[in-house]
Formats: structure tokens, C-alpha cells, sequence
């Protein structure tokens, strides 16, 4: 008996590399700057990405891709402030891929831009592995999706550069120890940064613009 393995994992997850380096050559010679948000739905990433957008969209061009299950909502919120966005549906994947991602860009006006803000769909697990042509990835998670979330889903901290921790402000409501993930996030990826954030309070959103601000200019 032959013994046939045939390795599709592998070879999907290398020709989405391919695809994603091609997505990121096409970025740096526009001199745009990718950033992948990814985080579980209800953490706050559009919320995020909508305050980076009222500051800093005075200063540089910005523009957008909604990845979700399905609708338009977040995109709808994007396109609010002026922001070009393509919305991208995947049906019943739990994530963005390169080949995605690849025709979204061809839909938006590089020229005009120094950010692409790509929002994942909204989970902690599929994301990790595809990469999609960003230079910078940002997990996202809510003190509301409970204090041992980070522990729940390693592989995805050890992915970012930037872990936040979003919703402090009701940290106490939901029993809810923010320090404890920031910790775990650390723990799992002494490398990352890893910011408290609220909407509400402001806490933290300073330094949520400055992270953008100076990776930005660090690649001008």
C-alpha cells in the first residue's frame, strides 16, 4: 500500500504568504501603511478604528476595508467620516485572506492614501494564520468577553505587536480584571505593547493614535 499524504494546510497557508507579500510590495510603493485589526465581534474594533479616523484624518489619507460575515454595518460607519472603504463579506469564513484583501485594495485610491485600516472578521482563532500584506497587527479585546480571554487564544498575541485591552471603564461591572490580560498578554508575548483603553473615559486612546502616528512616519 503507498502511503499518499497530501499537505493542503501548508500549501494554502504558502500561497496565501505569496499573495500577502504581493498585497504588501503593492502598499509600499504607494507608501501606504497596513494595519490589520482583528478582535472578537462586540471588542471595539470599529470603534477604534473610527476614533483613529476623527484624529488623524486631517493629516493623512486614509482608507478602509470592513471585513464580516455579513452586512455593511461597519463599513457604513467608515464611510461616515469620508473614509474610501470596501466592505467585504465572507459568508461563513471566519476570516480575511490575502486573495481577499488583494482585490479590495485594487478598489481603493492609493494614491491618495497613507493608512489602510483593514478590520478582520470578528474572531480570535482563524486570523492568525493569514497574513494579508499588513505591516502591523493589532488584536483587540474587551474586558466584557471575561479577564481570561487572553489565555483562551495564545497564538494570536504572539502574531500582533499591539495588544489592547478595550472597555476598561466596565471592568468592574463584569468582574473583570484588566491588569490580569494585560499581564497574560505580556506572558505570552514579552515583545508586544499592550495598551487599556476606553472610549468612554479616554483612557489609553492617546496612545492608540500615537501607535499609528509613529509607525506611519517611521516608514515615510
Amino acid at each position: 500500500m503507498h502511503d499518499i499524504r497530501v499537505e493542503v494546510g501548508y500549501d494554502v497557508l504558502q500561497a496565501n504568504e505569496a499573495l500577502a507579500e504581493k498585497n504588501r510590495r503593492l502598499l509600499d510603493g504607494f507608501g501606504v501603511t497596513g494595519f490589520n485589526i482583528m478582535g472578537a465581534i462586540g471588542s471595539g474594533k470599529t470603534t477604534l478604528i473610527e476614533l483613529a479616523i476623527e484624529s488623524l484624518g486631517d493629516k493623512y489619507g486614509i482608507g478602509a476595508i470592513a471585513g464580516d460575515i455579513v452586512a455593511d454595518i461597519d463599513a457604513d460607519r467608515f464611510k461616515s467620516h469620508g473614509t474610501p472603504t470596501v466592505s467585504l463579506n465572507t459568508g461563513k469564513e471566519c476570516h480575511l485572506d490575502a486573495n481577499l484583501v488583494e482585490h479590495a485594495i485594487g478598489q481603493l485610491p492609493l494614491d491618495d492614501m497613507d493608512i489602510l485600516f483593514i478590520e478582520n472578521v470578528g474572531n480570535l482563532v482563524c486570523p492568525t494564520d493569514y497574513s494579508l500584506g499588513e505591516h502591523h497587527r493589532v488584536v483587540v479585546v474587551s474586558v466584557s468577553e471575561g479577564d481570561d480571554i487572553v489565555e483562551k487564544h495564545p497564538m494570536i498575541f504572539r502574531t500582533c505587536g499591539l495588544a489592547i485591552v478595550n472597555k476598561v471603564d466596565i471592568a468592574e461591572a463584569v468582574d473583570a480584571d484588566a491588569g490580569k490580560m494585560i499581564d497574560d498578554a505580556l506572558r505570552n508575548n514579552p515583545r508586544i505593547k499592550a495598551l487599556k483603553t476606553s472610549k468612554t473615559t479616554g483612557e489609553g486612546i492617546d496612545d492608540w493614535i500615537k501607535f499609528i502616528e509613529v509607525n506611519v512616519n517611521a516608514r515615510r
